[in-house]
């Protein structure tokens, strides 16, 4: 009992020095960077395209893959480079789902920034990490290195293993 009592006594200081209560957390996301430099697989049921603005959008079971990461959702807009060299941004919206490794995030809408190598999760975020989970209103997770930043309404709950 004196064990756990320790044990929590720990967790509570460290989620409090991180501001994980409040303000926000850092986590790690995925199992290791992201190379943004990857190219970008787009599967749907539809497709538009605007040759005036340089978009795209793509409805109905969209999924989306750049190297071991996974990007699903009902309504993804791709905005293409103006020099019509690769992709600058997506935005999705609607269920969208990332995984990256064994944690998956959730979300209503997720703006991913090829160029800044970010994907910035809103609305009603909800992280898996295995047995454990975070909530907040927004996640802004950095590819190049694996990290993401939770803030706003920052609730976690950690699996720290059975009580046998």
């Amino acid at each position: 009992m004196m064990g756990l009592r320790l044990l929590l006594t720990a967790l509570f200081a460290a989620l409090l020095s991180t501001g994980a209560m409040a303000q926000g957390a850092s986590v790690a996301f995925g199992t290791i960077a992201q190379d943004t430099s990857l190219p970008v697989e787009v599967t749907s049921d539809d497709l538009s395209v605007d040759q005036q603005t340089g978009t795209a959008i793509f409805t109905g079971n969209v999924v989306i893959g750049q190297g071991d990461m996974r990007l699903s959702a009902s309504r993804v807009m791709v905005v293409y480079r103006a020099s019509a060299e690769g992709i600058a941004k997506m935005e999705a919206t609607g269920g969208v789902t990332l995984v990256s490794g064994n944690d998956a995030a959730e979300a209503e809408r997720a703006d991913y920034s090829i160029d800044e190598g970010t994907i910035v999760m809103s609305g009603s975020v909800l992280l898996a990490q295995g047995a454990s989970a975070l909530t907040a209103d927004t996640m802004t997770i950095r590819l190049r290195d694996g990290t993401a930043q939770m803030s706003g309404n920052v609730r976690t709950r950690l699996q720290t293993g059975t009580d046998n």
